[in-house]
């Protein structure tokens, strides 16, 4: 029998994590360097939906997303703490020229004629995940595996290597720095949190003039959504943004119009020119015989791609 190959993965979010728990499927003995609690992390602010948003027509983040479809589906099926599937009503006002490209990766998805202002209206399944029970859950997971998790605050991949002579560096917007790429960037995200006054369909209206418009029910509140703001970097709270974020959600669920304010979550995406990058670095800056495989820029999508990015990742380290 074969060795098990050692892999540290660098980052503790969802990508980061569901690439740990893959590579350990696949035998490998996984560590995990988080430099934040789960509940410190950029996934815990995510919606946390499936839904390709801002993802480039490749057939790679189909892929991704498509295996990831089917595998939360599938923990939703099984009670996984946070997962469930959620049908969905996404709202169109520009022309409806027939199916989205990523309508294949739900399986689901049909189009019906819509009241003006919009065109359209398209109804699909999207899996919807409570992060922070989720993070809890992918953790648990790994542990009982033999797989483990350090709070350790990487300042350079090459010490990575220290660990493990395979690295994936899964470290979202800090891959700018740790990875020296510029292409990486923030994109703010505000998210306004309601009582869910028995909610159980997602809505959201991309194509809202005033700003992208979402109402996501979970199980004890409702997320509003929302501000797609690239390059912006801070965190600090904006009462104007909620007030508008409020008044485009009851506009579009008007069973929102006395929920009580629970509170806000504002976060930045870790964005990337061109797409996510996951390969293996030809230089990875180790010892001999080390491999560095990336796994970052995922955007607001990282809940969306990351089961089928994680497989690949697992190929990548692994060899196969």
């Amino acid at each position: 029998m074969a060795a098990a190959t050692d892999v540290v993965v660098v980052g503790g979010g969802v990508v980061g994590m569901t690439a740990a728990v893959t590579l350990q499927q696949r035998g490998a003995r996984v560590t995990v360097l988080a430099a934040d609690d789960p509940a410190d992390t950029v996934s815990t602010v995510a919606a946390a939906v499936w839904y390709p948003s801002h993802t480039d027509q490749d057939p790679r983040v189909l892929r991704w997303a498509r295996e990831t479809h089917a595998e939360l589906r599938r923990q939703a099926a099984d009670g996984v703490p946070g997962v469930v599937d959620r049908a969905t009503r996404m709202l169109l006002r520009h022309p409806y020229a027939g199916p989205p490209w990523w309508a294949e990766a739900c399986g689901d998805l049909v189009a019906e004629p819509a009241e003006p202002p919009y065109t359209a209206l398209l109804r699909f399944t999207a899996p919807t995940v409570e992060m922070t029970p989720y993070l809890v859950w992918l953790r648990q997971r790994l542990a009982a595996g033999g797989g483990r998790v350090l709070r350790r605050r990487v300042r350079r991949l090459a010490d990575a290597f220290d660990t493990a002579p395979t690295v994936v560096n899964a470290t979202g917007l800090a891959a700018g720095r740790l990875a020296a790429d510029p292409a990486v960037h923030p994109v703010r995200g505000h998210l306004v949190l309601v009582a869910n006054p028995g909610l159980t369909v997602s809505t959201r209206d991309e194509d809202d003039p005033a700003g992208i418009t979402y109402v996501h029910p979970r199980r004890h509140d409702v997320v509003l959504g929302g501000t797609y703001q690239p390059g912006v970097g801070h965190t600090a709270p904006d009462p104007d943004t909620a007030a508008a974020i409020l008044r485009r959600c009851v506009a579009l669920v008007p069973e929102l119009a006395a929920a009580p304010v629970l509170g806000e979550r504002i976060g930045l995406r870790p964005a990337r020119h061109g797409g996510p990058r996951v390969e293996v670095d030809p230089d990875p800056a180790g010892p001999p015989g080390s491999r560095l495989v990336h796994a970052y820029g995922h955007g607001g999508a990282g809940v969306t791609l990351s089961w089928g990015c994680a497989a690949e990742v697992a190929d990548l380290a692994l060899g196969g």
